[in-house]
């Protein structure tokens, strides 16, 4: 299969099975394929291996083609890190004197001093030359590719033994928690860093722009530039604060809009003469977090056509977006849209 490629593979279900290579990860629509727990990239099923071939996939994924799940007592628990967490921004404080920066739709990343680890305390595994140079004290980051590159980078860093593709991959960097100092101290050490002789990370190490706010005007105008870019918002940070490894107000995101996380409970089939007939019109979910948290309702936009011929399973957990000044009386989205599959942030 080349890059890019589909391929359709009749199996037990009424539909054909979708096989797509995207680089060096070959992917299948089938439950097995989906449900398994090995990175993306290391795994297989019979479909894989009846259009591949047993030597192919033997090869490719280091001479086993048999894909086992982990014994229950060897599974390890992921413990969390203490990281802080941003609060919405209400509009009734005042954001002078606030530092803003970007907000990122990146994959937070904390750097323990070892190794990269989730929000909720999963490793990830890039190329050994990937942290060549970090130090041995806690950073906190995102992997980010890019605006509107989510989806791609999050194909990157959930897979095993890739190389290639982490390049494109940049760790932007904005916080030290290992420095017990306020804000503006701990960003001066990282800077001072990054930019001394002595720093040996590569140039894949970004730093984050802080800008100061001079006011509400400022903060909007920022914002704005922001979107224009299709970049997701504004975060604030609060002068003098310290880092806490929890929620908390010194961190405020600003946004047109808020996203969620969702569970899909059922599909609404697409109306008959639509331009979504004979596919998926829309994902009937329930919200697991934030404002809308309990909530059930559609997703109806977002999706391509692609998504909506081979929708997530049942029971899959995405992102949605909505605009608040958007909700109905009854405080539902107007229209909630699709942003992709929901990782591990």
């Amino acid at each position: 299969m080349k890059d890019g490629e589909t391929v359709e593979v009749k199996g037990s279900a009424k539909d054909p099975y979708i096989l797509k290579r995207v680089g060096e990860t070959y992917s299948c629509s089938c439950p097995a394929w989906r449900n398994q727990s090995q990175p993306i990239n290391l795994r297989t099923c019979k479909h894989l291996r009846k259009v591949l071939g047993d030597d192919f996939e033997s090869a490719r994924l280091g001479g086993s083609i048999t894909v086992k799940a982990g014994k229950t007592k060897d599974k390890v628990t992921a413990v969390p890190p203490a990281v802080l967490l941003a609060e919405t921004w209400d509009k009734s404080t005042d954001p002078t004197g606030y530092l803003m920066s970007e907000k990122l739709d990146g994959i937070r990343a904390y750097w323990d001093g070892k190794k990269f680890i989730s929000r909720l305390g999963n490793e990830f595994h890039p190329p050994e030359w990937y942290a060549k140079g970090f130090p041995n004290t806690p950073l906190d980051g995102e992997f980010w590719m890019g605006r509107k590159k989510f989806q791609e980078a999050v194909s990157i860093v959930r897979s095993l033994g890739l190389d290639d593709p982490w390049h494109k991959i940049n760790y932007m960097l904005f916080d030290a928690p290992g420095i017990k100092e306020p804000f503006e101290k701990r960003y001066k050490k990282l800077w001072d860093a990054i930019t001394g002789p002595m720093w040996r990370a590569g140039d894949h190490v970004i730093l984050l722009e802080q800008i100061p706010c001079k006011g509400r005007d400022h903060l909007e105008k920022y914002l704005k530039s922001i979107e224009d870019k299709k970049g997701e918002g504004v975060m604030l940070r609060q002068s003098g604060s310290m880092y806490e490894g929890c929620r908390s107000t010194t961190l405020l995101k600003v946004k047109s809009f808020e996203d969620g996380e969702a569970v899909i409970l059922e599909y609404e089939m697409g109306k008959k003469g639509g331009n979504r007939e004979g596919m998926i019109g829309a994902f009937i979910v329930e919200a697991i977090n934030g404002r809308l948290k309990g909530k059930k309702f559609k997703v109806g936009t977002g999706q391509t056509h692609k998504i909506l011929k081979d929708p997530p399973p049942i029971g899959s957990k995405i992102t949605f977006r909505f605009v608040v000044s958007a909700l109905s009386d009854d405080g539902l989205p107007k229209p909630a849209s699709f942003v992709g599959l929901a990782i591990d942030k």
